[in-house]
This record gives C-alpha cells, sequence and structure tokens, in this order.
C-alpha cells in the first residue's frame, strides 16, 4: 500500500511506475499488463471512432459461445486484446466472453504468473448506432506455476481472489478505469498525443437516487425487486439506463445509483456473465465504497464453476444494494 497522491494528468505509465516502486515485493509484471491493456484500449477505440468508415459495422456472419451474433468490432477487439496480452511474459491465458475455450499464450512466448478474464466490447449491440461501449476485464494471479501452461484451476475461483480489475468506455472520451488493492482510478485518452492521464483520482461511489435497468422486463422480476422500483418512484429517483453495462455502471460510479439486472423465468440463472462482468465490475465497486450481489449474497464470494456462468448483478451504491438483496 502507499499513501501516495497523484496529481490530475499523471500519465497512466508514471501512476503505474511510481505506484509499483511503493509496492513491496512488486516486479514490474503487472505494469507491463496494464500497459498492454491501454494499448489495446487505444487501438480498438481508434478503430470505434471510425467504425463507419473502415467497414466495422455490422455482424460477422458468425455467432459466439454466448448464442449471440457476433459483430465485426467484437471480433477485432477480442482479437486485438489476445494479441496485446499473449507476447510480454506477464499473461498465461486469456479467458474472453467470445471464445469458447481458454486461450493459452502460445509457446514460444514466456507463460506469465496472471490470467486475465475480458469481455472485449460489451453493448456491441449499441455499436451500429454510436451509443456508448466498453471493454472489461479482470485479473487472476495464476494458481499453477509460472513457466508452465496455465488450466482452468486459475480461473475457475472464487471472485474474491481477483487481484486488479477494470474497464475502458468508448464514448465522447475513451476512459480507462483501474482498480487495485490501492484504489479506483480513472485515465483519459488525450488522443492527439496517444497517452491516458489521470482526470479521476480516488474514485469514490457517491449517494445517488438513480437506478439503472431494463424496465421492458420489470413485469418478470421477483415481487419484492418490483415493490422496491415501485418505492424508488414514489420517492422521486431517476431512471437512467443506456443498455451497456460497461456504460451504466460508469455512470453510477461517477454519479451514485445503482444497477439491477435481475433474474427472470426465461433466465433464472442470470443474464450478465460471472467471469467477466461481474467479478471485475463488483470488485471496482467494493473498492470504489459500493457493493455488489446476486440478489442473495456477494458476487465476490461466488466461484466460478464453469467459463461462461451467468448471473444476476445488483451493484453500486451500498444501501441501494442492501435494500434490493433484503427486498
Amino acid at each position: 500500500m502507499t499513501d501516495r497522491q497523484f496529481e490530475e494528468g499523471t500519465t497512466l505509465d508514471r501512476f503505474l511506475m511510481e505506484t509499483m516502486r511503493a509496492t513491496p515485493g512488486a516486479t514490474g509484471h503487472f505494469v507491463n499488463l496494464c500497459q498492454s491493456v491501454a494499448l489495446a484500449g487505444k487501438m480498438i477505440s481508434a478503430r470505434v471512432n471510425r467504425a463507419g468508415l473502415a467497414g466495422l459495422l455490422g455482424e460477422t456472419g458468425e455467432v459466439n459461445i454466448q448464442g449471440e451474433f457476433v459483430q465485426k468490432l467484437d471480433r477485432y477487439a477480442n482479437d486485438t486484446f489476445i494479441r496485446a496480452l499473449e507476447h510480454r511474459g506477464h499473461t498465461a491465458m486469456v479467458v474472453s466472453e467470445e471464445e469458447a475455450e481458454p486461450v493459452l499464450v502460445p509457446s514460444r512466448f514466456q507463460s506469465g504468473r496472471y490470467v486475465v478474464t475480458v469481455d472485449p466490447l460489451d453493448g456491441s449491440s449499441n455499436i451500429d448506432v454510436n451509443a456508448t461501449i466498453g471493454t472489461i476485464f479482470g485479473v487472476f494471479r495464476r494458481l499453477t506455476d509460472e513457466g508452465t501452461n496455465a488450466d482452468l484451476t486459475d480461473v475457475l475461483r472464487p471472485g474474491d481472489e481477483i487481484v486488479a480489475a477494470g474497464y475502458i468506455v468508448y464514448g465522447s472520451g475513451t476512459l480507462l478505469v483501474l482498480g487495485t488493492e490501492l484504489g479506483v482510478n480513472g485515465f483519459t485518452l488525450d488522443p492527439t498525443v496517444g497517452e491516458f492521464f489521470l482526470s479521476h483520482p480516488n474514485i469514490r461511489i457517491p449517494k445517488g437516487k438513480t437506478y439503472s435497468c431494463n424496465e421492458a422486463y420489470s413485469l418478470q422480476w421477483p415481487e419484492p425487486t418490483q415493490a422496491w422500483l415501485r418505492r424508488c418512484k414514489e420517492q422521486g429517483w431517476r431512471a437512467r439506463y443506456i443498455g451497456s453495462l460497461v456504460a451504466d455502471f460508469h455512470r453510477n460510479l461517477l454519479k451514485g445509483g445503482v444497477f439491477l439486472y435481475p433474474a427472470t423465468p426465461k433466465s433464472p440463472e442470470g443474464k450478465l456473465r460471472l467471469l467477466y462482468e461481474a467479478f471485475p465490475l463488483a470488485y471496482l465497486a467494493e473498492r470504489a465504497g459500493g457493493a455488489a450481489t446476486d440478489g442473495r449474497g456477494r458476487i465476490l464470494d461466488r466461484v466460478a464453476q464453469s467459463l461462461h456462468d451467468r448471473t444476476p448483478l445488483f451493484i453500486g451504491d451500498p444501501d441501494a444494494v442492501d435494500a434490493l438483496t433484503q427486498s
């Protein structure tokens, strides 16, 4: 841990290097991993900004492991993250929402100490209408020996064993939010120089009366959740919903509020992915003073049983999350 305070305008690289120096036992591998994530984010941001001109709008004609039609930018983002993470010796395996099986680092590269889970392009149904989308990632320190092949035991484990997480929002600007044991910080990309600069230091979730959900499904939710929503409306809460998890979570992280995606009869286990969405965002929420549950218990107490487990999610202001869990 460190008490180092950073000024706005500090580059991501400087932030990482200075926190590494103040962290006992740090070797630089995690710094290199974050730099690789930032590189992938810059490349995806550039493609998102000119997707219509580069022929990257629309579907590829493929269907992914989730049963969803793959967008062209989905495929580009997935390939970009894998290529960015595989060659610098920090990552042993990438587990992606777009891939049926884990992607091992090629044998010609050093198999590192971390496993990365990634939703390469969250909210991809919004791509063609120019709405906000993003990337979500989580980092596990592997259990198997560094230098050997990673395996499923390195990722099918409790969410509480995540060591870092973050997301990148591609909207009016490109913002990388990184959470570690030192807290949660946001970095905005300056495209004129190609660098991320600290713009949101030490993020804490404020109190707020905003709920984010797809109310079209509300009649399918359990009655206690419906009753909670009715009380919110009676108390003057605001509704804000983009339809991209990373964008909705980001707004509530900065402005306050709660995001909810309950189970329904059609999706009794929930709809959101435990490894690629719920675990990383729950990690961020808790380190920013918030909370995250599946409606029964803490998300990070869950243990992933398969690569593509799904879950309900209630995340954001701890009081609102507690009320939802108790309702």
